[in-house]
């Protein structure tokens, strides 16, 4: 029987890294198609020797078609993710967004490839009506001048876009919304990342560590590893045309996560609170039934991942 062939963009990013990972564990076949202006091959390097890499633009119509020729499914992340990014670069998160989302599908209609996985997000949701959050939940841009939305503007297009082709070229699309995924070499750019960088200078800032907000924002955590079990999931599982929240329904303070942290480091600190960007999101946590519905179960709880993470940065 043929091995079935994977092309993931994005791929030697952070997410993209571990799906590969799985990927290549279960037997397939496996290309990335990716840039690397945020990720590294550095992260593939265990698995470089099995998979074909194809350095290439997702914004590059005719050179993605050729990367495409002779796949059976696509799983597509490539995007520009990190906070400042959203409010530094807007016009290049849009651009990257629709032309890539356009490429991917059209690409994938003109080689006949009738499966395809989309990467989502928390940010569609915006600030939600309900907590935890469905994925019924009204997908929203509050403002359309405010430059945060650009990224969840961009991944609520490739939503829509997603389930309306989907309707009418594929067999098997799936859509996954990531809740604040976290884990050793996620970059520097997320939640985590960032307090551990603040931590490791706490010497030089006398004790003192910057949060945005008042500290009683919530976010919930899921450990890359509990993340890609999810995300199997969803290949074995997933249903056409379905959305799934990937995340845990653990609700924690970034006081909380602060303190955990603080443990870990061994280090006693004086929280300096400041304002947040306008736009951000006070509180997030998904509801994560459906994903459990088709036996997900949550492995690896805060403190061993905290505990995994900070040792891979220190």
């Amino acid at each position: 029987m043929k091995k079935k062939t994977f092309l993931v963009t994005g791929g030697t990013g952070f997410i993209g890294s571990n799906i590969c990972k799985l990927l290549i564990k279960k037997k397939y076949n496996v290309k990335i198609y990716d840039n690397n202006s945020r990720g590294s091959i550095g992260n593939i390097k265990k698995i470089k020797n099995k998979i074909k890499f194809i350095k290439g633009d997702i914004r590059d119509k005719s050179h993605l078609n050729k990367a495409l020729k002779k796949t059976d499914a696509v799983i597509h992340l490539a995007y520009v993710n990190g906070t400042k990014n959203f409010y530094k670069e807007p016009v290049k998160i849009l651009d990257i967004a629709v032309k890539g989302i356009l490429n991917v599908l059209e690409g994938c209609i003109k080689n006949n490839i009738k499966e395809l996985y989309l990467a989502s997000s928390s940010e569609v949701y915006q600030t939600p009506e309900k907590i935890p959050t469905d994925e019924n939940e009204i997908l929203k841009i509050p403002d359309i001048y405010n430059p945060r939305f650009s990224y969840g503007g961009g991944k609520i297009l490739t939503e829509l876009m997603g389930v309306h082709y989907g309707k009418k070229f594929f067999k098997k699309l799936v859509i996954f919304r990531p809740h604040n995924v976290y884990g050793p070499n996620m970059g520097n750019e997320h939640v985590i990342p960032e307090l551990i960088g603040r931590f490791k200078k706490i010497r030089k800032n006398k004790n003192k560590l910057t949060i945005k907000g008042n500290g009683n924002e919530t976010r919930s955590f899921i450990f890359i590893e509990d993340f890609v079990n999810a995300f199997d999931l969803l290949l074995r599982k997933g249903k056409h045309l379905n959305i799934y929240n990937i995340g845990t329904s653990e609700q924690v303070k970034i006081t909380h996560l602060v303190k955990k942290m603080s443990k870990i480091f061994s280090k006693k600190i004086i929280l300096k609170k400041i304002k947040v960007a306008k736009g951000s999101t006070k509180n997030r946590c998904p509801d994560i039934k459906k994903i459990k519905k088709i036996g997900f179960k949550q492995k690896y709880n805060l403190n061993f991942g905290l505990s995994k993470t900070i040792q891979w940065y220190k």
